[in-house]
């Protein structure tokens, strides 16, 4: 495996990027890794591993750069009133749809300018508050990525700018979107509301319900780890990735 930390640098700052690949061979297809709410770790570069290994030019960007390089956090990120979880929401809440659709448009310029990653068309999937962005990326660029799929995303259906519920019809790649049964963030009724609008776009792809499992299922170190749920989300996404970029 091949693999580097950069900076890449947008119009906000320096973005610190992982960024992996097969040791042999290549040019590989761009994927754009986007983070999930408690930030960059290792956990998150082992996953971008992962894929790796099956052939694909991975980039996990810091989402979180904006406010500055101090932005990763400790095991008791999630722990409720601890202080690396204080320090993460104070971050989070400030993130929105526009800026993350300018970094994705600044890291599909990165990898086309690298020799390692084919000049064809990019994916992008994200986790929880990047489920959202990942399916927001597809409409935004529509003619640059070919597939997105979103995992236990949070607030899919909002008045946010960007709301995946209001651009499926912009998107002409193929969208995967992958939802846990227990999700306070994303409750059955909101996913099903999301199933209205993408059905009714037209947009190709798929939404799965999982049964039994709760929202972090794919995330190995995580109490809710469902590792039939994980397996099979590593299944349709190295899918999706397959048949859409080659």
């Amino acid at each position: 495996m091949r693999e580097e930390i950069v900076d890449i640098a947008t119009a906000d700052g320096a973005m610190e990027t992982f960024v992996c690949r097969p040791e042999r061979g290549g040019p590989y297809p761009p994927v754009l890794f986007l983070m999930d709410a408690p930030g960059i770790r290792e956990e998150l570069h082992d996953m971008a591993r992962r894929l790796a290994t099956v052939g694909f030019f991975v980039m996990l960007p810091n989402l979180y750069y904006r406010a500055g390089r101090d932005t990763k956090y400790g095991p008791h990120v999630l722990v409720a009133a601890s202080p690396d979880n204080a320090r993460m929401l104070a971050v989070r809440r400030k993130m929105t749809i526009p800026p993350v659709m300018e970094d994705v448009g600044v890291m599909l310029d990165f990898a086309a300018s690298h020799e390692e990653a084919t000049d064809g068309p990019a994916g992008t999937h994200g986790y929880c508050m990047s489920g959202p962005y990942a399916l927001a990326a597809a409409a935004r660029y529509p003619d640059r990525i070919a597939a997105a799929a979103s995992f236990h995303g949070t607030w899919l259906v909002s008045d946010a700018e960007e709301s995946p519920h209001l651009t499926f019809e912009k998107t002409k790649g193929e969208v995967y979107i992958s939802c846990a049964e227990h999700d306070e963030v994303a409750p059955l009724d909101m996913v099903e509301e999301l199933r209205g609008h993408f059905e009714a776009s037209g947009a190709t792809g798929e939404l799965e319900i999982h049964p039994g499992a709760h929202h972090g299922f794919a995330f190995p170190e995580r109490w809710c780890y469902d590792k039939a749920a994980a397996e099979r989300h590593w299944e349709r996404l190295i899918a999706l990735y397959r048949r859409r970029l080659g």
